[in-house]
């Protein structure tokens, strides 16, 4: 599959040494969440406060007297990460403002899962892009609960079963289309948003930096395969997200000031069924779903390259000269 990435400021020698993920976390065998978060903790240093709220990775990384992080992290409720960052964001300005906190650019960090995100965390979130915090919102997007027992969450793509969507004879599993969060996101006018996957490590790490040195609210959206819910192999979880981007069913692409680019560009994409038929939970679907499906993404995805082009002819803002 030909494809070019257009993320290359990394250099792989260069990449930095520590690792703020400690090992021997609890996580499951081939845990493309953790791996995402390991990149993630990489790229963005040690100089760095973490507000996660509930979900695997809370529950993996600090069962008590333990803990995986080797940085400032705080551990919130399911609906308040962004809340919560808001709140250390404001808080280290005011002291630095009166001397009681070091000087320097402090980076902050908001880590929801797709639930704690697209669905109970969404007012908080928005309600901090909208008051502009300087933070950095981290969504680990697994597409279900999947520390609860595998519940559908608004970003479970259709088709998919799941605990409280099964398929069945009357029932295909998940009937409505994923939540296409990045893009509600995209509509609170970020100055930069972009879209990841832990398949793809240097991009997303360029992509962690970007965001932030970025000034304001910035959004990542990382894809995480999870082997689990997703019924794959536990050694397949960069394979199954490279399939995800190279299918697109999970587009790679930034939002700089408004303006959008794809960052891997490919001759010509795999079908969607090489990515659902690794998964168990996709299993169940005939070619008659499946083509719905890949009609879903053929539109999706020319909406993205036909936006990209709009975008790349567009005169450039006062900002960008």
């Amino acid at each position: 599959m030909a494809e070019k990435t257009q993320s290359a400021e990394f250099i792989p020698r260069l990449l930095p040494p520590w690792e703020l993920l400690a090992e021997g976390h609890r996580g499951c065998q081939g845990c493309g969440e953790a791996l995402a978060l390991r990149q993630i903790l990489k790229a963005a240093g040690p100089d760095t406060i973490v507000c996660s709220a509930t979900g695997c990775m809370e529950i993996i990384t600090s069962p008590y007297p333990e803990t995986a992080w080797r940085i400032p992290w705080i551990h919130v409720a399911f609906e308040n990460a962004a809340a919560v960052a808001s709140g250390v964001e404001a808080g280290i300005k005011i002291l630095q403002k009166h001397g009681r906190y070091r000087e320097g650019k402090v980076n902050i960090i908001a880590i929801g899962g797709d639930g704690g995100t697209a669905d109970i965390g969404l007012q908080a979130l928005s309600g901090a892009l909208e008051r502009r915090h300087d933070f950095t919102y981290v969504c680990t997007d697994n597409e279900a609960y999947m520390n609860t027992g595998i519940q559908r969450s608004s970003a479970t793509p259709f088709g998919a079963s799941t605990t409280p969507s099964p398929a069945g004879k009357e029932s295909i599993g998940q009937r409505t289309e994923k939540k296409d969060l990045p893009m509600i996101v995209a509509a609170h006018n970020l100055p930069y948003l972009a879209t990841a996957c832990p398949s793809y490590p240097l991009d997303l790490m360029n992509k962690t930096r970007r965001a932030l040195s970025t000034e304001g609210p910035t959004y990542l959206h990382v894809l995480s395969p999870c082997p689990t819910g997703w019924r794959h192999p536990i050694d397949m979880a960069v394979e199954m997200g490279r399939l995800a981007v190279e299918s697109g069913v999970f587009p790679l692409y930034e939002i700089i000031d408004g303006k959008l680019r794809l960052n891997v560009e490919m001759n010509k994409r795999r079908p969607v069924a090489e990515y659902l038929k690794p998964q168990g939970r996709f299993r169940h679907l005939g070619p008659e779903q499946i083509e719905e499906i890949q009609r879903f993404v053929n539109e999706y995805y020319d909406r993205l390259i036909y936006r990209s082009q709009c975008d790349a002819e567009a005169p450039p803002t006062p900002h960008e000269e």
